[in-house]
């Protein structure tokens, strides 16, 4: 799987969750919402330290990633990382 995301997202992650030069970005499946590959789990973003990576990407010194442990939410599918109109994330999975 791949994770791409784009100059918008990566200001986003830089204003709104005071991301900087170092950090560590999870996402990870969580119980509830609704996503377009999993009824009843959602996507969840958190800063914090990885403890086993199963995918990542590294933009301008700061990891994104995924633990091993999640990488069933996104099995056949690579993640898309974006901002909308209303200034707000939004997941699009793309199947490999």
């Amino acid at each position: 799987m791949k994770i791409t995301i784009t100059e918008d997202a990566i200001k986003w992650f830089q204003d709104e969750m005071n991301v900087k030069d170092g950090d560590t970005i999870r996402f990870f499946a969580r119980y509830g919402g609704n996503s377009t590959i999993h009824s009843g789990y959602s996507l969840g973003v958190t800063k914090e330290q990885p403890i086993e990576i199963g995918e990542s990407t590294t933009i301008n010194n700061v990891v994104y990633f995924i633990n091993e442990t999640d990488l069933w939410y996104f099995k056949d599918y690579n993640l898309n990382v974006i901002v909308n109109e209303q200034n707000e994330l939004q997941f699009g999975y793309e199947p490999k």
